[in-house]
């Protein structure tokens, strides 16, 4: 019996968001490079700080991490009382040679693991979000006119995103965290 959903599908989609990060980071910089072109209006200001503080200061940053750790914390929690009577991680994240359907790591191991993987995952929401922030700025100044529009377009842009990285990423665990407690009931676990 497998006590997580298996983790190669997401182990690949976090790779080819990672891998999407880092284009995402490169367009980034060489768009910050050339916002300095555009801020010669006369007014000096550079806007990496406001980018910064925006970031910082979005809850779309944060959410995809935090839900996606709950989620995680959740199932790996529900996993527990069937690895103490004998049951073997399909997680091959979360086992202790690396491999699928084996023994499972130590509980404050997988504690460890959750928390990389839930700053992983900030990572990418970070970087969208500067990115967002980047070009949403750099449409600002070149469409003044249009400035709450463009505001409103990188709202929901960053809320779609964060939205569709926290199911993707969680939806699974909190699947298996309900099968987990169904099955826990029905061996007589509980």
């Amino acid at each position: 019996m497998r006590a997580h959903a298996p983790w190669h599908r997401h182990r690949a989609f976090l790779t080819s968001l990672r891998a999407g990060a880092f284009r995402v980071a490169v367009v980034t910089l060489v768009m910050l490079r050339a916002s300095v072109a555009f801020s010669q209006d006369g007014t000096g200001r550079w806007f990496v700080p406001d980018v910064v503080r925006g970031v910082l200061l979005d809850p779309t940053t944060y959410a995809p991490a935090i839900v996606t750790w709950g989620a995680t914390r959740l199932d790996w929690q529900s996993s527990q009382v069937f690895f103490e009577n004998g049951f073997v991680e399909h997680n091959p994240g979360f086992t202790v040679s690396g491999r699928a359907d084996d023994t499972a790591i130590g509980y404050a191991a997988g504690n460890r693991q959750i928390f990389i993987d839930a700053f992983a995952n900030l990572s990418l929401s970070v970087a969208n979000n500067a990115s967002a922030r980047v070009i949403e700025r750099l449409l600002q100044q070149r469409y003044p006119s249009h400035r709450k529009l463009v505001r409103a377009i990188g709202w929901i842009e960053r809320s779609a995103v964060a939205s569709y990285l926290s199911y993707r990423l969680s939806a699974g665990h909190f699947r298996q965290w309900q099968s987990n407690k169904q099955q826990e009931v029905q061996l007589g676990y509980e």
